[in-house]
């Protein structure tokens, strides 16, 4: 859908960054790394959630020792976080992980800086160059200010020239910010200044529902631009709700293919002959846990919602105490309303199984009779215009003319 910009490939352990890759979910542990067992648990849960690869910190000499027990284990590759220690990214790597994240505003002496890198040359392990806006180098924040596009993007050249320096070239890079058009611009300039591939995130967006919002806002508008070769929410929340939010959002965009639930529900008006978001809920708890990769329609009429969700593998559709179940905009069955979500999930099920073609030609006979009897119904009952938003343009007519 997107033409994708064009950059270098890395390698983080079995998973390529950037080139022609598939762009890649990533989410943080929460646990104490030297806590094996707890944070192996964590890595499972966000492995099953969708996750490509996981961040550890490694901020003592505990967590290299836990890494070193952990990373064997591991079913994702993962990546070391390292903050002012350099001898940590050191440790880790005789740990076994697949990559490091650097911070360039907490590692500030060149011949550290190169130290790593001239070990993560000899071992092909690559280092994500993580500027956030909150940890510039003094110089930089007073040369362009402190949270500003042209100041992450000037902290990542400053880190990538000493790399350069040893000849190490196995980087991808972030320029995270908590203020979403500035992360925007940022990477937008960083596009522009590098081809290494780009892990986008807008740093600290917070709980539920605004760290969603604030997250889809920078990272979506990037990836619609062709920016972006791997992903993070920074969400106050579970992490596994950073993974999930990372594959619905690539999922939506037609940017990965679709392994789970995609839910679509009408936002209900006066036509609808069912509580909707009820329904809508209750068929998502349902569908949620089985792992099913199809699209579910619930739509509160049977007027206009089989038609409006025909692209649907699967959808249910109310009217006149009754669930008009279709696939793919065909009725196959009315079922009575309180057995909707059940028949949904039957259906669901069947359609795993047997195939879409296969459940539209298991129809009930008389299926679509019974559905457009019902649509015709309603169509005289309510009208076309179960708002009456004709009523209300006509006297807006009569105001202005």
């Amino acid at each position: 859908m997107y033409e994708r910009r064009k950059t270098r490939q890395v390698q983080v352990g079995s998973v390529a960054v950037g080139g022609d890759a598939p762009i890649s979910i990533q989410s943080m542990t929460t646990t104490k790394t030297a806590d094996v067992d707890g944070t192996l648990a964590q890595i499972y849960a966000l492995a099953a959630a969708g996750c490509d690869i996981v961040r550890c910190t490694c901020n003592e000499e505990e967590a290299a020792e836990g890494l070193a027990q952990i990373v064997p284990r591991s079913p994702v590759p993962i990546v070391a976080d390292i903050h002012f220690q350099y001898r940590l990214a050191l440790a880790a790597m005789e740990a076994g992980v697949q990559a490091l994240r650097l911070n360039p505003g907490n590692i500030r002496k060149p011949e550290h800086i190169k130290a790593v890198a001239r070990e993560a040359k000899d071992r092909r392990i690559p280092i994500r160059i993580g500027v956030n806006a909150g940890s510039l180098d003094p110089d930089i924040a007073e040369q362009y200010g402190v949270n500003t596009p042209e100041a992450l993007v000037a902290s990542a050249v400053r880190e990538l020239d000493h790399f350069r320096d040893v000849d190490f070239d196995d980087v991808k890079i972030s320029v995270k910010s908590s203020n979403v058009r500035v992360m925007i611009d940022a990477y937008r300039l960083l596009a522009d200044t590098v081809d290494h591939p780009l892990h986008l995130g807008v740093t600290e967006a917070g709980p539920i529902p605004q760290g969603l919002v604030k997250g889809t806002a920078g990272i979506g508008t990037l990836l619609a631009e062709g920016i972006g070769d791997t992903i993070r929410f920074s969400l106050t929340a579970d992490p596994v709700e950073e993974a999930k939010a990372g594959r619905v959002l690539l999922e939506s965009l037609g940017l990965r293919e679709r392994k789970g639930l995609d839910l679509i529900a009408c936002p209900s008006c006066g036509r609808a002959e069912v509580d909707v978001i009820r329904v809508a809920r209750d068929a998502q708890a349902a569908l949620e846990g089985l792992n099913i990769p199809l699209q579910v329609a619930v739509m509160g009429c049977v007027v206009n919602g089989p038609g409006e969700a025909r692209e649907a593998d699967l959808g249910i559709a109310a009217g006149r105490g009754k669930g008009h179940l279709f696939v793919k905009g065909h009725v196959v069955r009315v079922v009575p309303e309180a057995e909707m979500v059940d028949a949904l999930i039957a259906e669901a099920k069947a359609i795993i199984e047997e195939g879409v073609e296969a459940r539209i030609a298991a129809a009930d006979e008389n299926a679509e009779a019974i559905a457009a009897a019902t649509r015709d119904e309603l169509i005289q009952i309510q009208g076309i215009d179960a708002n009456h938003s004709a009523d209300t343009i006509e006297r807006i007519h009569q105001i202005v003319d």
